[in-house]
């Protein structure tokens, strides 16, 4: 799915989804990624049992530091075990689960409403 938005100056947007990947600012991912207020990186998740507070440190640790966490969780939403939601709270950052396509489209949202905002997003 490809979208048209408003990219703000330097902060990364998705450009669409596909199975295996993203297009985040005009570059093509193979796989999940995170995509913080900067930058985006590939992810090693491929799917929520693969989610742990380590994997999502890039996102505890961005700076500027983020409000709020889009966890897209793949095809279908899946639960978060307490202790990672505790490991963001701790963080003082917010998340939110979707699925991966209503996490993309969520983000841009955001993005345009010049929020703090951040996206781990599980490839499809």
């Amino acid at each position: 799915m490809e979208f048209q938005h408003v990219r703000p100056a330097g902060r990364p947007s998705i450009d669409g989804y596909e199975p295996g990947g993203f297009r985040v600012s005009g570059v093509r991912y193979n796989g999940s990624v995170i995509i913080l207020p900067e930058r985006c990186l590939p992810w090693d998740a491929r799917s929520m049992a693969d989610v742990t507070a380590d994997s999502l440190a890039p996102v505890c640790h961005a700076q500027p530091a983020v409000d709020i966490l889009l966890l897209g969780c793949g095809a279908r939403l899946l639960p978060l075990p307490k202790v990672i939601r505790e490991a963001l709270r701790s963080a003082g950052i917010g998340v939110d689960l979707m699925d991966t396509g209503a996490a993309c489209r969520t983000y841009n949202i955001l993005l345009a409403d010049n929020r703090r905002v951040a996206a781990a997003l599980i490839a499809l």
